[in-house]
């Protein structure tokens, strides 16, 4: 056994270091330094199944098959690699983590037994690396701490009243209060102009009203004859 447990990785601080099915490792770099010719396994068990692994189980065969994990396989083996994977030192801008669970296409596929496939529950489980030539195990590392993966909260468990979520529906409701206000002002003054444009556009002509005249006679004035002066 080398002197060497996995661990999540911790540089850099990634996002989704551990998710409701998957979790990152650092990659064993500098540990199986002289087994050039070993394939590198991780070995993903339950916790309570950790102690009781056997080491020489073959990969790739239905004692380790991750379809049939948790039950009635406690333990699989998956993202087998060789050294020359993981040199050591490490080159400059290398990517030196591993996803445990990234893998979806497989997790049903029978005949890839090796599939890093996501893991069904939250856990605890414990990981390892084991180094084979062949099928002997010529190394391994001591196991992990158990690693717990994220839980999704039940619905009926997420509550409706409290401050973040009240304060949140409060702003949204103010918000949506506001802009139907603005809206409701701009029918409003859209009809105003409407009707102000519809009333000075048209011509309005009314009936004249009909005038009266009088009608006067006038009184003459005769020339009297000259020999009535």
């Amino acid at each position: 056994e080398l002197p060497y447990r996995p661990v999540l990785t911790q540089t850099p601080p990634l996002a989704g270091l551990t998710t409701a099915s998957t979790f990152v490792l650092d990659q064993p770099r500098c540990v199986f330094t002289g087994y050039d010719n070993a394939s590198i396994w991780l070995v993903v068990a339950l916790d309570k199944a950790a102690s009781t692994f056997n080491n020489t189980v073959v990969p790739g065969t239905s004692e380790t098959a991750f379809q049939s994990f948790p039950d009635p396989v406690p333990a699989y083996m998956t993202l087998n690699a060789t050294l020359a994977n993981y040199p050591c030192p490490k080159p400059a801008g290398d990517i030196t983590v591993l996803r445990v669970g990234s893998e979806t296409s497989c997790a049903k596929d029978e005949a890839r037994p090796t599939c890093n496939g996501p893991l069904p529950g939250p856990g605890p489980y414990r990981v390892k690396f084991l180094a084979l030539e062949g099928s002997e195990p010529v190394a391994e590392t001591a196991w992990s701490a158990p690693i717990m993966l994220r839980t999704a909260k039940s619905p009926s468990s997420i509550s409706t009243t409290d401050s973040g979520h009240s304060a949140g529906m409060i702003a949204i409701t103010t918000i949506l209060s506001i802009l139907f206000a603005i809206l409701l002002a701009g029918l409003v003054a859209m009809l105003v102009f409407w009707g102000s444009d519809s009333c000075g556009g048209s011509s309005t002509f009314s009936k004249p009203e009909s005038v009266t005249v009088r009608r006067y006679n006038t009184h003459h004035v005769y020339d009297q004859p000259a020999a009535r002066l």
